[in-house]
């Protein structure tokens, strides 16, 4: 299960600054990022290639953030592809809570990061999509 990082920040400058050098110091990638900063509570959305290591870093850092599981769903690069899937979820009634492109993968395929207010459901709807 990949893990989506949320990080709870002030949405001054330097927050996300802030993040990525507590990452880079620790020799974590990060393969996706998204800010969201209205309210409620500003954060910074991240996606890492280690889990553990991005955790540790955050901690060390001082930095104020929750965890959730997310799917990652790869996807042909053509015109559709995207439609297809978040119609399929909601059809199912799930509902998608944020959403982002982590990039390519192999020939021309894009991986999208999704949480969900189900992910066991999702989980399970998706593998009969893809």
């Amino acid at each position: 299960m990949t893990q989506q990082f949320e990080i709870f920040v002030q949405n001054k400058p330097g927050d996300v600054s802030r993040i990525a050098e507590a990452l880079s110091r620790n020799s974590v990638n990060i393969r996706g990022i998204s800010t969201d900063l209205g309210p409620p509570r500003p954060m910074v959305r991240i996606v890492t290639d280690d889990d553990a290591s991005t955790r540790s870093a955050l901690r060390a850092a001082n930095v104020e953030f929750s965890e959730r599981d997310i799917d990652v769903v790869s996807l042909p690069d053509r015109p559709g592809e995207l439609a297809k899937v978040t119609k399929v979820l909601s059809r199912s009634g799930i509902n998608i809570e944020s959403m982002f492109i982590l990039g390519t993968h192999g020939n021309n395929v894009r991986e999208i990061a999704i949480a969900t207010d189900d992910g066991a459901r999702a989980r399970e709807v998706l593998s009969r999509y893809i």
